[in-house]
């Protein structure tokens, strides 16, 4: 390259989430909001929360992309976040060093953050226990990373295998994050009070007694099936 590239390339200006829709995504499951998707929409399985009982969470994604083992594009998206904000980082999955550790999990709270998820590694999952903010990670190492860049934060990324926005909607669980994207997040929000409608209805039918559901029994007792014994 003839010149360096700068350190860090921002975006500061995106829409948020209204806190009405947070509130209806945070009152549902992921495998709910994965439903209204059409069966997709979740982070690769391997992130997950470092505190599984603080693990609820529902914000607006501030993008973030870092080098491996680097998090100055981590630091800088606290200076540009706002409250309710998630800070979703794409960190090339890299596993030999954690990006995030207790102290950027006190950073992300006095900022008020609604969460931390990277695609890539954390450490000191005790004191991250103790500060109260969700943080997903792909797994726990001791090993540091570096401050040197460079990095982009509200731009488009790649994590865990899903394509982000800044602005979109972010929600997590004991089971895994998923991912709204800004433009679909009405009809998603339409098509959830059928998904919990339908959820509520075989649950009841379920907890009656049922043994199997109709269509499967159908499909048992249909020439679909052949028998060998």
């Amino acid at each position: 390259m003839i010149t360096d590239p700068p350190l860090l390339v921002v975006r500061k200006s995106f829409p948020r989430v209204p806190a009405d829709k947070l509130a209806s995504l945070k009152r549902s499951q992921s495998g709910h909001l994965v439903d209204a998707m059409d069966g997709r929409g979740a982070l690769d399985a391997a992130i997950k929360p470092v505190d599984p009982a603080r693990a609820s969470f529902a914000g607006t994604a501030l993008t973030v992309e870092t080098g491996p083992s680097d998090n100055l594009a981590i630091l800088g998206a606290l200076s540009v976040a706002r409250p309710g904000d998630v800070i979703v980082s794409a960190s090339d999955g890299f596993r030999a060093t954690a990006v995030v550790g207790d102290i950027v999990a006190m950073l992300a709270r006095n900022n008020g953050l609604a969460a931390l998820v990277i695609d890539g590694m954390a450490r000191d999952s005790e004191g991250i226990a103790g500060v109260g903010v969700p943080v997903f990670c792909r797994g726990i190492t001791p090993n540091s990373c570096v401050k040197t860049g460079p990095g982009r934060i509200g731009l488009p990324i790649v994590a865990g295998g899903v394509a982000i926005r800044a602005g979109d909607a972010v929600c997590g669980d004991r089971d895994g994050v998923v991912v709204i994207p800004a433009d679909e997040l009405d009809r998603v929000l339409e098509r959830l009070e059928a998904v919990l409608a339908a959820e509520a209805e075989t649950i009841a039918k379920v907890a009656k007694g049922v043994k199997q559901f109709d269509r499967i029994a159908e499909i048992m007792a249909s020439g679909k099936v052949r028998y060998v014994d």
